[in-house]
């Protein structure tokens, strides 16, 4: 081999090797690596094969900083990342911005939800910025629910965007570093984005289209709807298969106790989309203690998910039972010998530190 040949080896390995190193990117602590889209924990353990969890924060009804920490730390060794909700189900709560900026500070892994349903394209388009600039690693795109279902009914609605729009307008800020209106950004947010999906509900053969919609308007993730109809589950997940998507996004399957078969059977009739089975409800009813029946349902039906290759990780929604996600998720056995992260110690400013010394010494 030449000198000149010889050199242009030597140059072609250097690029080579340079394009396997992370890439340092203003606002994150953490480097995003070849192929990622975010410096997230959440991504990398999804990328290299390892099964997640994720769960639901409730927000509070406060302005007090340290209801949010100690509702966080309902969590900590036991999901991977956590949703800061958007006005779930049109109701007022802290705003989903807000609770990513106390957490982040903390080193919590944040999945920001982002509803169309109370702003328009300037201030989402905002909002994403804000939230890459606080570190918030990822982004859940949701046209919302509507206001009608909500404490303010009569509150006017947005929806500018919807899901589909809304993961085209980030997934072109993140890969082109511009604004919808072509403005360039100074610093483009490096985040994973994620969708919702609901597998469960008719016309079932539609569900799987429009999951591919999604993954081409910029899905890298999806967290479905409760899952009690795991036959169901597997049909979706091999309609994808067909479709050529289940390798192109990771789904993560959302699960959670039901208190009683009375509260099922309401759950049933009035929450729109949530599809349980005759099966569930009998089995509920013929328990001697309802709530604990709930709890190993949803253990059982975790367990049974976990083998299902094409599902990536869980999504524990546990309304008014968050104090016991990590009983859940210990006793499904789900993560194996994997611990998630712990915030042994919280680094920031003394509010931080105080709330670190009182729940953990």
């Amino acid at each position: 081999m030449n000198a000149s040949a010889m050199s242009a080896e030597a140059a072609h390995q250097n690029a080579a090797s340079a394009a396997e190193q992370p890439t340092n990117v203003p606002g994150y602590d953490e480097p995003v690596w070849p192929g990622h889209s975010s410096p997230g924990r959440l991504e990398r353990l999804l990328r290299t094969g390892e099964f997640v969890i994720t769960s639901e924060l409730a927000p509070p009804d406060s302005a007090n900083p340290a209801d949010v920490y100690e509702r966080a730390a309902l969590f900590d060794g036991w999901v991977d990342a956590i949703n800061a909700t958007d006005g779930s189900g049109a109701h007022c709560h802290m705003g989903s911005l807000s609770v990513c900026s106390l957490l982040t500070r903390l080193g919590y892994a944040l999945i920001q939800q982002i509803s169309c349903r109370d702003k328009n394209r300037i201030a989402i388009q905002g909002d994403i910025l804000g939230g890459a600039a606080m570190g918030v690693c990822n982004m859940l795109c949701l046209s919302g629910d509507g206001v009608q279902t909500g404490d303010h009914p009569e509150a006017k609605p947005v929806f500018d965007l919807d899901c589909m729009s809304l993961l085209e307008i980030a997934r072109t800020m993140r890969d082109e570093s511009t604004f919808q209106s072509g403005r360039k950004l100074d610093s483009a947010p490096h985040v994973f984005l994620g969708a919702a999906a609901n597998p469960f509900v008719q016309p079932y053969d539609w569900r799987p289209q429009r999951l591919a919609k999604k993954v081409m308007a910029g899905a890298q993730f999806v967290q479905t709807q409760y899952c009690y109809d795991v036959p169901r589950l597997r049909e979706y997940l091999r309609q994808t298969r067909e479709l050529g998507i289940a390798d192109k996004v990771f789904i993560i399957v959302g699960v959670g106790p039901l208190a009683s078969a009375r509260t099922a059977e309401w759950i049933r009739s009035n929450v729109p989309g949530v599809h349980i089975p005759d099966s569930v409800i009998k089995r509920l009813s013929g328990a001697d203690n309802p709530k604990e029946e709930g709890i190993q349902l949803c253990i059982d039906l975790m367990q049974e998910l976990r083998e299902i290759p094409d599902v990536s990780g869980l999504h524990v929604m546990a309304y008014r039972q968050e104090h016991r996600v990590t009983e859940i998720v210990e006793r499904s056995g789900v993560l194996g010998t994997r611990r998630p992260w712990h915030p042994d110690r919280y680094d920031g400013d003394t509010t931080v530190k105080k709330h670190q010394e009182e729940q953990y010494t």
